[in-house]
């Protein structure tokens, strides 16, 4: 059955921009002395939410936290502002799926960075249903964000009728707890850390959106 509604993880996903997020964790980290590879980015940090990296970095309850937090938004929002990691094909994508189903951003990232690269890229009025770190208690994997989206989705949706799009290994848990379909789009992670998704695909496209919603 077609979903009735769609929800779209933010970075890796809805925005290529993985390879800036690992550059910029990797300077913060080796600032704080704890120098990490781009393997370490990808296989044990992305797709987990902004807090929990820092603690990673700092350890749970370090008062430098928020500090931590605060530097990697502003590099991430000074490099990304005008909207380019979201590409055409997405936004296309995005565009068609919009004008028959009701959308939603659920992501690890703060409020602040994703809604000004979702509003450059043109797509603020399809996006604005958006659950960020900073309204969760629990971060994915844990289904709280994908709970606060399926009430912002309102209108009666079940978690079974909605569809995720996710990146990582985190992201397909945290939608598959909330008892979402999951497609996992190849990039971030290999493909046996995505295989509990319903399926995986190379990319996310107007031709991949025109056959899910058929």
């Amino acid at each position: 059955m077609a979903p009735a509604a769609l929800v779209f993880d933010f970075n890796g996903t809805l925005s290529d921009d993985e390879p800036v997020l690992c550059r910029i964790y990797r300077e913060l980290f080796d600032e704080h002395g704890r120098a990490i590879s781009d393997e370490d980015y990808y296989e044990r940090l992305s797709g987990h939410a902004e807090h929990a990296i820092a603690e990673v970095c700092l350890g749970a309850g370090d008062p430098r936290i928020p500090e931590f937090v605060r530097q990697r938004i502003d590099r991430y929002r000074a490099a990304v502002a005008d909207g380019s990691t979201i590409t055409e094909p997405l936004r296309e994508a995005v565009r068609l799926a919009g004008a028959r189903v009701p959308l939603a951003v659920v992501s690890g990232a703060a409020r602040e960075e994703i809604v000004p690269v979702v509003e450059a890229a043109g797509l603020g009025e399809l996006l604005s249903r958006v659950v960020a770190d900073d309204d969760v208690a629990e971060g994915k994997p844990h289904p709280e964000s994908y709970l606060r989206a399926l009430a912002l989705l309102g209108n009666g949706i079940a978690a079974a009728d909605v569809l995720a799009f996710e990146d990582t290994e985190a992201g397909v848990a945290s939608a598959r707890a909330a008892g979402l379909r999951c497609v996992a789009v190849l990039g971030t992670q290999s493909r046996e850390r995505l295989a509990a998704a319903d399926e995986i695909v190379e990319r996310i496209d107007a031709k991949l959106v025109r056959r899910l919603l058929s």
